[in-house]
């Protein structure tokens, strides 16, 4: 039997019991993917990182992500928390300060991370989007995801923007609602929308739902994500649905040239109020680059007999 250690962080929030939580577990070289799963089912978070020795040996890990259900390529809160995590071992070996440049592998590929670290506070992890975001083909009815999502076709779409899907690593549609009430009214109806979810390989492209107006007066947009399939009811904080994201602001929202920074704020009617940074340059009227970033802290700590 083996003894690793493994953490609780709450990833995209300023303090304990808020966020997105995710479970680290260390020294998982050794670990087959079955058991991993079933890990990650015990702990029955959205997401359980495992931090193995990297093929590259001057990056920092490899990091394989699980949900409850199956593995990810990508996910952004696991990104954040997986870089605080191992720049907080570095700092309490002496290998490091206050900030740290880490490199995670991850099924997308290595994905650049930069960590600031807080003496008694919540660390903050920035990282590169590993990939911009593409259009994902989508042909489903405004009647049809209204249905799926227990509105009413009028409550789609607001201003100019229109239910759009995309990928920067991990596929989402991004459905566009009038208003806070309306995003607050939204309820996943799991074979209605595996019907017309587009599906990139094996993953199924989740419905993120978001709005102009938002409870944070700073905050750019308000969003919900729903991911039945995962086996994730809803999720209070999704770093990778932000990457896609970017996607449609450049479509709808047409930044001019120059870097743009935003916030978004996320799973506020699950009583787990979260913030993602968004960071997006733009150059030619194309996006040339792109980063997502937010707090993690970390709650627990223990020995998985495993």
């Amino acid at each position: 039997m083996g003894r690793r250690r493994y953490r609780i962080y709450d990833v995209f929030a300023e303090t304990a019991l808020a966020g997105n939580p995710l479970a680290v577990v260390d020294d998982a070289d050794g670990l087959d993917d079955a058991t991993m799963q079933a890990i990650a089912r015990e702990f029955n978070l959205s997401e359980t990182v495992f931090l193995c020795r990297p093929g590259n040996p001057v990056h920092a890990a490899a990091v394989r992500i699980f949900t409850p259900a199956h593995e990810l390529p990508f996910a952004g809160h696991p990104t954040v928390g997986s870089a605080v995590a191992l720049a907080e071992d570095r700092a309490a070996q002496g290998d490091g300060g206050e900030t740290a440049l880490l490199v995670l592998e991850e099924g997308v590929g290595a994905v650049r991370c930069a960590v600031t670290l807080t003496a008694g506070g919540p660390g903050f992890a920035e990282f590169d989007l590993p990939r911009l975001p593409a259009a994902v083909p989508f042909e489903a009815s405004n009647e049809a995801v209204a249905a799926a999502l227990g509105l009413d076709h009028h409550a789609i779409g607001f201003e100019n923007h229109a239910v759009s899907a995309w990928s920067a690593g991990v596929p989402y549609v991004c459905v566009p609602v009038a208003d806070l009430e309306a995003a607050g009214r939204a309820r996943i109806d799991a074979r209605l929308w595996d019907a017309i979810a587009p599906r990139e390989g094996a993953v199924t492209a989740d419905p993120y739902v978001y709005c102009r107006e938002t409870v944070n007066h700073d905050c750019a947009f308000h969003a919900r994500m729903f991911a039945p399939d995962a086996g994730i009811a809803e999720d209070p904080a999704t770093g990778s649905a932000a990457a896609a994201f970017v996607g449609a602001v450049l479509r709808f929202d047409a930044p001019v040239d120059g870097a743009h920074r935003l916030w978004i704020e996320q799973g506020i009617e699950m009583g787990r109020p979260s913030r993602i940074r968004v960071e997006i340059d733009v150059a030619g009227g194309k996006l040339a680059g792109g980063r997502i970033g937010g707090q993690a802290v970390r709650i627990a700590e223990g020995t998985l007999f495993v």
